[in-house]
């Protein structure tokens, strides 16, 4: 094939699921862009517009490339939860997650070589009711650092999930099977 593949992300986990289903990359490049929500904008439509931009500015910068983007975003009803910088923003997401459900909201998009597209996959967990010493535990062990919401599934926090309906890959950060779907019409298939 003569087009590249460019995944505009810096997330080794979405590098690991592409991975998984037989896809390499030419190029990782993260597309910086801004990530700040827009008054009243929806958590759905957040996701949606963050994917598509980095996919975009991915396009400019790479022309003549396929580049797959893609954002994740945790919600509790409309409350968008950060991705976590600090402890202590890890601790206050565990504690509104703590028996309760919330969603999980990640778009994908693809740009170049045919034109934008995009999807979004809506998964919705419900996590345990978490004492003050697993939330601590948690947070010393660092991992939810850097995470949308302030936990990572695919890890120690997936013990805290009594339900999820939906897309497991996607909460990890790359919904599979619509990155696929998105792909093949471009000349990219799973090996």
């Amino acid at each position: 094939m003569s087009r590249r593949l460019v995944l505009a992300s810096a997330s080794p986990r979405r590098l690991d699921l592409l991975r998984q289903v037989g896809l390499e990359p030419d190029l990782v490049a993260a597309s910086e862009i801004d990530e700040s929500p827009l008054r009243d904008e929806t958590p759905r439509l957040l996701a949606l517009r963050l994917a598509g931009q980095k996919a975009a500015a991915g396009a400019a910068e790479y022309p003549g490339s396929v580049i797959l983007a893609a954002d994740t975003v945790v919600a509790v009803g409309r409350r968008v939860l950060p991705k976590a910088e600090h402890d202590d923003d890890v601790r206050h997401c565990l504690s509104l997650l703590s028996g309760r459900s919330h969603r999980v909201l990640t778009g994908v998009a693809v740009d170049g070589s045919g034109g934008p597209a995009s999807r979004l996959v809506e998964t919705r967990l419900r996590f345990k009711r978490l004492d003050p010493a697993e939330i601590e535990a948690y947070v010393a062990c660092g991992e939810g650092l850097g995470k949308a919401g302030g936990y990572a599934i695919q890890g120690r926090a997936g013990a805290f999930v009594l339900e999820l309906q939906g897309s497991y890959s996607s909460v990890v950060g790359l919904p599979l099977y619509e990155t696929l779907n998105l792909l093949k019409p471009r000349g990219f298939r799973q090996s």
